[in-house]
């Protein structure tokens, strides 16, 4: 029983380290990226389309899904029973944990094509953690990698 338990322990662990995700708002920093120059473009939103930001999956979510689903199921019947209901269990977890792992690694987006004060038509696609329309002024802010797109 106390291997049962550290074993659903660990899994729970690994597969919740994979949900860790990078923000791509145009409202987070992370350390490194403070006390850095940016350059600072005026534009006009053009167009907005709504996407979805996909982070991808790491497996994680289905191996430790099989793995908690494999033991619960383990624990039904005797014999072959017990075995059959363990890799029915394995494969109904395996399946949850991908699809919970993919929900929590997606999130909504917005890619917002902006018209530049120099007539130059640019495209940058954030997180949709901020309103913008139509019309409104704003902000491209570039270190050379990244570009946000800011009020």
């Amino acid at each position: 029983m106390k291997k049962v338990l550290l074993l659903t322990s660990l899994v729970g662990i690994v597969a919740l380290s994979g949900c860790a995700v990078t923000p791509n708002s145009a409202n987070v920093y992370q350390a490194r990226q403070t006390q850095g120059e940016q350059s600072v473009r005026m534009g006009v939103v053009e167009s907005i389309r709504n996407v979805i930001i996909d982070h991808g999956q790491s497996g994680v979510g289905t191996m430790g899904g099989a793995a908690l689903g494999g033991i619960a199921g383990s624990t039904v019947g005797q014999g072959s029973g017990s075995v059959a209901a363990a890799i029915g269990g394995a494969i109904v977890g395996g399946l949850i944990g991908q699809h919970v792992e993919q929900s929590a690694n997606s999130k909504p987006g917005l890619e917002i094509t902006v018209k530049l004060d120099n007539g130059n038509l640019t495209a940058i696609t954030q997180d949709a953690d901020e309103p913008f329309y139509v019309g409104d002024r704003v902000r491209l802010l570039s270190n050379g990698r990244t570009t946000r797109v800011t009020h």
